[in-house]
């Protein structure tokens, strides 16, 4: 007889109350942890929804007209004879060939039956009714950005109230609802209950703060989570001792998301989350409001030659028909040509605007593009195989068919099949892609011999939409770039003029240059403006590009007074914008380059 058996039991019941009690301590100590029946996370769900659909099924059998015998079955779920691609798939390509060899069955003398026919027939065999399960994706909860307590007047953006940020979600689903609106200004955490949030927003400094937002409905699940960078900045005297002031006090708003219901100036500016400058862009990156904020009268001596050489323009007073060897007018050719000169440089001002409103590229930026890359005469330049307003080359539909693929996918398949085009522009075939960047240079050249004019018009205006979206990929491209080498967005490590003249680089000298020279300038502890980044271009058509920014920049002047002729279509009487940014030595230290306190973003590089 074992005697431990006793003992032993009488541990095991010690130690199994020990447990208990022990437990009972720890539940009356510690607070259990709540489930929640919403994920109050802003991540999302992805939301899938499962539907029954009736279908219809056509069995087709392929057979021999001499014996009936089958030779496949074919299913398909149309009305119709399959299509070929169905042949194929059931049957294979020999079989298929055989069928799109066979003539019709006709009765004649040396046929008078079915079975002496060559070839192969169609029989519908069955029809089957059915149904099977669909999973389908549902539209997710969303939420939007605005502004309320006043109406941002463009383009200074300015409120005479202090603003408050006004979030409205939006629930697709029938009998579900937004439950509430929750999220962080900065790191401020706030919740609304229902689809309908007013914030009062407080004053930031230059680089605003960022809101992050997201809304829970009663489906269970979170919208995705978005974001704004929201910039306040007070204007007036705010702080008189006595509180008499003269001055109106006001507030200028700018915001930057995605989900902004306003107009955003510069889309740009959203993708590279760089405000402009407070009060409004430089006038060569405005949008006026109307075409005719856009009217010039600069004398261009490229289009008056080829005004003249079109016949638009008779110069046959003027020594050498007015024009020069290098096919610009000359003096006399200006001047005979000067009032239709004037005409033609405006009348694409309406589109321009249109684009500008559609795209949120500067309307007035790309006019002086236009000005600077062919004087307004769209048609093809064989000495740069550069075609449109804006001069579209090779290089530069590699670049808006790559970095902007809404468009690449509205485009390709115009040219291409719609399942090559599915695989994206990167990963297309070499062929494909030499096929589409000239398809799209042709598309913008302008050039009409049969036209009255010479050029039509109806291209030349389509050239400017194409235009304004390789700009907008330009500006990814640069975002891109400055993200590759210091880890961050463009709008934290720059400014937004500097941006944009760094994507003007991009699209003239194309992304190889901008990139060394970035990469140079951070090496050189040089901030990462204009004026010194081009310290860092190469020599050659890299440093070419510096003129080019210089050219486009500076706004022209309403003039009579012409400019002197010149071989290429660049010249333009021009003014300079004032600089905000000191002029970079060529060997300062990193503290002698600084840009202005008030437009200054995070420095800062790996």
């Amino acid at each position: 007889m074992n005697k431990k058996g006793p003992l032993k039991h009488k541990w095991i019941w010690l130690f199994t109350t020990i447990l208990v009690v022990c437990a009972m301590a720890v539940t009356a100590f510690v607070k259990p942890k709540q489930t929640q029946a919403y994920p109050l996370n802003g991540e999302g769900t992805d939301r899938k929804a499962v539907i029954t659909a009736s279908y219809t099924t056509y069995e087709w059998w392929l057979l021999t007209w001499n014996n009936s015998q089958l030779v496949c079955q074919i299913y398909a779920e149309h009305e119709g004879l399959p299509a070929n691609s169905e042949i194929e798939y059931y049957c294979g390509q020999q079989v298929l060939n055989d069928w799109l060899s066979t003539s019709a069955c006709v009765f004649t003398d040396e046929i008078t039956n079915t079975a002496e026919c060559p070839g192969l027939y169609l029989h519908l065999a069955s029809v089957t009714p059915g149904e099977r399960q669909i999973e389908v994706s549902l539209m997710p909860a969303s939420v939007y950005v605005d502004i309320a307590d006043c109406n941002p007047q463009p383009p200074e953006n300015r409120c005479e109230t202090l603003p408050s940020l006004h979030l409205i979600a939006e629930e697709p689903l029938p009998n579900e609802q937004i439950i509430n609106i929750q999220g962080y200004i900065g790191n401020s955490p706030f919740t609304c209950q229902g689809g309908e949030c007013f914030i009062p927003l407080p004053a930031t400094g230059v680089n605003g703060v960022q809101a992050v937002f997201w809304a829970d409905s009663t489906y269970g699940d979170s919208s995705e989570t978005f974001t704004a960078q929201i910039r306040i900045i007070p204007w007036g005297d705010f702080g008189a001792p006595d509180g008499q002031t003269t001055d109106e006090q006001q507030w200028y708003v700018d915001i930057l998301s995605s989900q902004y219901l306003g107009n955003i100036d510069s889309s740009c500016s959203e993708i590279w989350s760089a405000f402009p400058p407070i009060g409004g862009p430089p006038a060569w990156l405005s949008s006026p409001l109307y075409p005719d904020g856009l009217i010039s009268n600069q004398p261009y001596y490229y289009l008056a030659g080829s005004m003249i050489s079109q016949g638009l323009v008779d110069a046959g007073t003027c020594a050498d028909g007015g024009i020069q060897a290098n096919g610009a007018a000359n003096q006399c050719g200006l001047e005979i040509a000067r009032e239709l000169i004037s005409d033609w440089q405006n009348q694409f001002n309406s589109e321009i605007i249109q684009v500008a409103n559609d795209t949120g590229i500067p309307a007035q930026l790309m006019k002086n593009i236009f000005s600077r890359e062919s004087q307004f005469w769209p048609g093809f330049s064989a000495s740069y195989q550069e075609a449109g307003l804006g001069h579209l080359s090779d290089l530069g539909a590699d670049t808006v068919l790559l970095w902007n693929p809404s468009f690449f996918s509205q485009f390709c398949p115009l040219i291409l099949d719609t399942t090559v085009c599915q695989r994206g522009f990167g990963n297309l075939d070499i062929g494909d892609q030499e096929m589409l960047r000239g398809a799209l240079v042709q598309k913008v050249n302008a050039a009409c011999p049969e036209c009255p004019e010479g050029i039509d018009l109806s291209k030349a205006n389509f050239s400017i939409g194409i235009f304004a979206r390789s700009l907008l990929a330009s500006c990814e491209q640069v975002n891109q770039i400055l993200f590759n080498q210091t880890g961050r967005t463009a709008g934290e490590v720059s400014f937004y003029e500097d941006l944009w003249k760094f994507t003007l680089v991009n699209y003239n000298a194309g992304p190889g240059c901008l990139s060394s020279a970035i990469q140079q300038a951070i090496s050189s502890n040089y901030p990462l403006t204009w004026d010194s980044v081009q310290l860092f271009l190469e020599p050659g058509g890299c440093q070419a590009s510096i003129d080019y920014v210089d050219d486009i920049t500076f706004m022209p002047v309403l003039t009579q007074t012409p400019a002197s002729p010149s071989i290429q279509p660049t010249t333009i009487m021009q003014t300079p914008t004032p600089q905000t940014t000191p002029t970079v030595q060529v060997t300062p230290t990193p503290t002698e380059v600084n840009p202005p306190v008030q437009t200054t973003p995070t420095q800062a590089y790996p």
